[in-house]
């Protein structure tokens, strides 16, 4: 029969020899466990198990210093009366409190041969025999003191320095394994924070902070997107070309319960009819000369998330009737293949056609009509809104600068003479004319005579504006401008009087009080190009 190795009736260098053997094996299966699993508290638990049943180490304690609270607090303990003790979660010691404490402070191992000699320990637990020894080593990481491991080990004073030895050793083991699971956490936690940050750039880049709008019309356009954003409805945005709608899909989408699928767009008017079918509907190998292999179509790509059709008042009534089956029953096949495929996709379908005409003159089905027109949206052209103008310019005046890497400056005098304009390419013309202005201005600063330069057509007024934004447009229902409004910076007076006076300078001199030699002073400094009639 097997002596266990803390057999008292042993011979000393037998008893040691049995336990090195015996700690040999547990250091075996410690290492086993700890490798298993970056659950810190299962692992820390399954080790201790490990050690009550391998090593006779009771009561084993893991506890580890919280950097936020500066305490120690306990991560694990074994015990068959630890079920019965007061819910260690809430035990803490301070750096320094009790034994606990000290072994983390002084980073050094502490043995006592009999615990209830010690008047230091506190024994917040009520666990512990105070007639058996105590061995409490600290938990290491580079050096520096993170935890203490602790455990009773059988009564015995020859051998509590082998097994101090070994509870190091076991210590040695937890601090790698906590410094594992500490990194891949703060990784784990860098990644999660990228992953939210990401969510709201994307939110951010496609979601209402991207559309700039005050007018009523598009406030309406708000309020529809909100509703309609939670639902799974098909949504039809109407609107002129230019006016935004690939936005407003954008936004429905980012703002849905599908914002973490996929959003896959196509433009219906850029394929004939057996391309589009094929972008839709995906082909199998060998289906059509040139198909070298399985291609999955955009209704496939978008499954669980959202299809964003644009220009779908282009296609022909041939490929009218295969969306419509698609849309109905959620269902195809793709060219060449005989299987039916199942998707949920969201439809979001955009048009600048009216398709109410179309309908009643036959190029458009009206069944595929009232499918798509589910939910309609009408996105307003922009001289409709045109109180919006001065803050759609900054911001695409910001986009252009940010592209061009330079500070660029657009003055009240310029808003005004884009505020004139009637806009018939809506958004889009307004960005194209930002850009242009942009690359005509030397030093970044785009007024009045910038936005002349750019070549939109000022014969062409601009309709009454909306009743809320009379007060903006006031002032810039004249061509001229009042060289003494107090709004304007000097150089837009000086081109203001230039302007009222027909380019005669001692006219526009005599406007603003001045000699003509201090208004030739001033075109010169303020770099004003002076037309010649």
């Amino acid at each position: 029969m097997r002596v266990p190795p803390h057999s008292p009736d042993l011979p000393g260098e037998t008893s040691r020899l049995l336990l090195l053997e015996s700690q040999l094996a547990a250091l075996f299966e410690v290492s086993r466990v700890l490798s298993r699993s970056l659950d810190l508290r299962q692992t820390l638990r399954e080790v201790l198990g490990v050690l009550h049943e391998r090593a006779s180490l009771r009561h084993g304690l893991v506890s580890l210093l919280d950097e936020e609270r500066g305490e120690l607090l306990i991560s694990a303990l074994h015990g068959q009366d630890a079920q019965d003790a007061e819910p260690f979660e809430a035990v803490s010691y301070r750096p320094g409190e009790g034994v606990i404490g000290q072994i983390l402070t002084a980073n050094q191992p502490w043995i006592l041969p009999r615990l209830g000699d010690e008047p230091r320990f506190l024994d917040r637990l009520n666990l512990y025999d105070p007639d058996r020894p105590f061995i409490g080593v600290p938990i290491r990481s580079d050096e520096q003191a993170i935890g203490v491991f602790a455990a009773q080990p059988p009564s015995g004073a020859d051998l509590l320095a082998d097994r101090a030895r070994f509870l190091e050793m076991v210590a040695n083991l937890i601090g790698q394994a906590v410094r594992l699971a500490r990194t891949v956490a703060a990784e784990q936690q860098a990644l999660r924070e990228e992953r939210d940050t990401l969510r709201r750039t994307v939110r951010g880049a496609h979601g209402f902070d991207s559309i700039i709008g005050r007018a009523a019309a598009m406030r309406l356009v708000f309020e529809q997107v909100r509703q309609v954003a939670k639902w799974n409805t098909t949504v039809l945005i109407r609107g002129e070309s230019g006016t935004g709608k690939e936005l407003i899909a954008n936004a429905i989408h980012y703002n849905s319960p599908r914002a973490r699928a996929p959003f896959i767009k196509l433009n219906c008017a850029a394929l004939p009819d057996n391309l589009l079918e094929s972008e839709l509907f995906g082909h199998e190998k060998g289906a059509f000369t040139g198909a070298v292999a399985l291609r999955k179509g955009r209704f496939e790509q978008a499954d669980g998330g959202t299809l964003f059709l644009d220009e779908i008042g282009e296609i022909t009534p041939a490929f009218q009737a295969k969306l419509l089956r698609v849309l109905q029953e959620g269902e195809f096949e793709r060219i060449g293949g005989g299987r039916t495929l199942k998707v949920d996709v969201r439809v979001i379908a955009a048009t600048n056609r009216d398709l109410e005409s179309e309908v009643r003159a036959g190029e458009f089905r009206e069944d595929l009509y009232y499918r798509l027109n589910v939910m309609p949206i009408r996105m307003p052209a922009l001289r409709e809104r045109m109180e919006d103008i001065p803050d759609l310019a900054r911001f695409l005046v910001a986009k252009v600068a940010r592209m061009q890497g330079r500070e660029l400056e657009i003055t009240d005098s310029a808003l005004r003479v884009l505020m004139r304009y009637d806009w018939p390419g809506n958004v889009r013309e307004l960005e194209n004319c930002m850009e242009r202005a942009a690359v005509m201005s030397e030093d970044g600063l785009i007024d009045r005579a910038v936005i002349q330069l750019t070549g939109i057509d000022h014969s062409a007024s601009a309709p009454e504006a909306p009743q809320n934004a009379a007060s903006i447009l006031s002032e810039t229902r004249s061509q001229a401008v009042d060289c003494n409004a107090p709004d304007l910076d000097e150089r837009e007076r000086v081109i203001a009087a230039l302007e009222q006076a027909g380019w005669v300078q001692a006219k526009a001199a005599r406007l603003l009080n001045m000699t003509p030699r201090q208004i030739a002073y001033r075109i010169q400094t303020l770099n004003i190009k002076v037309r010649q009639f």
